[in-house]
């Protein structure tokens, strides 16, 4: 950083640095939560990391501020912790959720981009996995399939579950 964007740094936290919800009329409040969404936006585009619990804390109290209701939802993180998608799965009262683990699994699917569609032994083991876990919750696998731009291969019809 050089002490140009350094002195612009100060002078936006001084700018901002006292100012107190009390300070600020319902427009305002709003307008400074729909900054904060697009300063998010920007902070946890592709390629940044929600690399902390504080991070995601912050992230998702900020996404969740104007919320009257109870939502359950999900983060779909890649392996590097970047948000792919945030979805909101269950909306309630203002005091609870119902939550239906036979609808949070069915957020889950897989392709194979290669084009491709037979399904490889780590895609045998994980579906084992995801059966036997699901099954702790009275969910019953129908069907795992893996779909290519071509073909696509079922473990029911293969006998694989």
């Amino acid at each position: 950083m050089n002490k140009t964007d350094s002195s612009v740094e100060m002078l936006v936290e001084d700018r901002l640095s006292d100012l107190k919800p009390a300070d600020l009329n319902d427009v305002e409040k709003q307008s400074v939560i729909t900054l904060a969404m697009k300063v998010l936006a920007i902070k946890h585009r592709a390629g940044r990391p929600l690399s902390n619990p504080e991070a995601t804390r912050n992230y998702l109290r900020l996404r969740l501020a104007d919320y009257r209701n109870e939502v359950f939802g999900c983060l779909f993180l890649d392996n590097r912790h970047r948000i792919i998608a945030m979805r909101e799965l269950f909306q309630g009262t203002i005091d609870g959720a119902s939550i239906h683990p036979r609808v949070v699994v069915q957020h889950f699917f897989h392709n194979h981009p290669s084009g491709v569609a037979e399904p490889s032994h780590a895609d045998e083991a994980i579906t084992r996995r995801l059966k036997e876990a699901l099954a702790l919750v009275d969910v019953r696998v129908l069907d795992h399939f893996v779909v290519s731009a071509g073909e696509s291969v079922s473990f029911a019809e293969r006998g694989l579950l």
